[in-house]
């Protein structure tokens, strides 16, 4: 028998920006393999985390993903649901939302974000009191002039891939400090499980550096001349992977006009200050679409014109800070509307 360390993960009852919460059970297995078949719910006091009242204040964690974790000895990090004591979704369970059963909705998120230092509470690279040379130069750049944070990034890379992730790249953003990581997933609950734990990797290795991570879309202040943080949300079904016609395409797009506020309202808080229709992005009282475009709402990939209208759409519109679950839930909600 050996003993393993079970980390719980699951999002608190904050509104409209939920917080990760997490606690670790020891529990003695004979030859481990880490499926959720192994292990079994959990509880934990809501009534701390804007979940319950005080009293009767038992909210249940159930499972939904495992992977290992790589930075603890017999360690397992577990993405769990939260449940009402009688078992149904809590209302703060945004997972439980997505009506995609059969992974027909592929996502690929591109989570950018600031890296903050402690000390100062500036992004890396912004000096007390001032600011570096204007964005330009930091943008996939390599040298000490312009890059920041570099080892807290490789080392959360290495973490996500050795934890089981389908992590896809890393970039430099446009902003001093201000970086990004790729994940893709068939299914939109797996996309958004994966998007939950890649950001527990990171924000725990930030404790050893002395830095936090900022989601916020606009750590800087709306005012200022710097890009903001999203996430854009690159998603596929069947049917746009394989139908071949620029006509369902725009039928898909269009379907999105009608209900831009429903997007919005779960596209992450203080959104309004990144989307102003300038830094590569579109207004947000304003919808559109094209291909190549990024200053669209939507962006229809030049690759999937080229493939004959078989491929993806972007979504660009989903701030840094947003839920994956959410954000999936209403796209698929919206593509599924659409008269095709």
């Amino acid at each position: 028998m050996a003993k393993i360390k079970l980390e719980y993960i699951w999002l608190d009852g904050y509104y409209p920006t939920q917080n990760m919460r997490s606690k670790t059970k020891v529990e003695e297995h004979e030859n481990f393999q880490g499926t959720l078949e192994e292990i079994g719910n959990w509880s934990f006091d809501g009534s701390s985390t804007r979940q319950a009242e005080g009293g009767s204040s038992d909210c249940l964690l159930v499972p939904v993903a495992i992977y290992p974790d790589p930075d603890r000895v017999n360690g397992w990090l577990v993405m769990t649901e939260v449940m009402n004591a009688d078992g149904t979704p809590h209302v703060s369970n945004g997972r439980a939302t997505i009506d995609d059963e059969d992974d027909d909705f592929w996502f690929g998120f591109e989570q950018e974000y600031f890296i903050m230092d402690t000390a100062t509470q500036l992004p890396l690279g912004f000096p007390v009191g001032g600011y570096p040379a204007p964005q330009g130069m930091y943008y996939c750049s390599v040298g000490g002039k312009n890059t920041h944070g570099r080892d807290l990034v490789e080392e959360h890379a290495d973490l996500c891939i050795e934890a089981g992730l389908n992590f896809e790249g890393i970039n430099q953003e446009v902003a001093s400090g201000q970086w990004e990581f790729q994940l893709f997933a068939k299914g939109a609950k797996k996309a958004g499980d994966e998007i939950w734990i890649a950001r527990y990797l990171l924000d725990r290795l930030t404790e050893k550096y002395g830095y936090y991570i900022e989601y916020h879309p606009k750590p800087l202040g709306k005012d200022m001349d710097w890009n903001g943080s999203g996430m854009h949300a690159n998603f596929s079904n069947n049917v746009l992977r394989t139908c071949g016609d620029k006509e369902t395409y725009a039928k898909i797009c269009e379907a999105f006009r009608p209900v831009v506020d429903e997007h919005i309202a779960v596209y992450g808080e203080f959104n309004d200050q990144r989307l102003t229709g300038l830094h590569e992005t579109a207004a947000i009282t304003d919808f559109s679409w094209g291909v190549s475009d990024r200053g669209a709402s939507i962006r229809i990939p030049l690759i999937a014109v080229e493939k004959g209208y078989k491929g993806w759409l972007e979504d660009r519109r989903p701030a840094s800070n947003g839920d994956p679950y959410k954000i999936a839930a209403r796209i698929i909600k919206t593509v599924k509307s659409a008269k095709i």
